[in-house]
């Protein structure tokens, strides 16, 4: 076989095949919400740089928080966090194998449900407990 015969192999296309399908659009801004996570663990993180470079330091971060372009992205990254949780807990039930009580299959807005549920009283239950440490 010639050089000029030969077959090339298959390219699939890269493009924006998954923006032709919801599931993977709401999967990608799923995805895309975690940097709104990892946006706020680097913000804590130079929190805890600043707590050992000393109290100078420390008294500085917390100011720049209390600013107004802090407290909105405060915001902005409060309402990622919201929004990826809960597609979290939407994308779960379809993730887990059938969950089965009493032989019938657990409905997956049970499942989203129950996984929020657990949520809010968990953190409730961690501000309970910081509220009382910090008094």
């Amino acid at each position: 076989m010639s050089a000029s015969n030969a077959r090339r192999p298959y390219k699939r296309p890269m493009g924006g095949w998954w923006r032709k399908n919801p599931y993977f659009v709401e999967y990608m801004v799923h995805e895309g919400t975690a940097l709104f996570v990892a946006a706020y663990a680097l913000l804590l993180l130079a929190g805890v740089f600043a707590l050992g470079r000393g109290e100078a330091a420390w008294n500085s971060w917390l100011a720049l928080l209390r600013s107004p372009p802090s407290l909105l992205l405060h915001g902005v990254l409060l309402l990622g966090f919201l929004y990826h949780t809960w597609t979290w807990f939407n994308i779960m039930p379809r993730t887990l194998p059938p969950i089965l009580i009493g032989g019938e299959r657990v409905k997956a807005t049970t499942i989203t449900r129950a996984g929020l549920a657990a949520a809010l009283v968990a953190s409730v239950l961690v501000f309970a407990l910081a509220a009382r440490l910090a008094s």
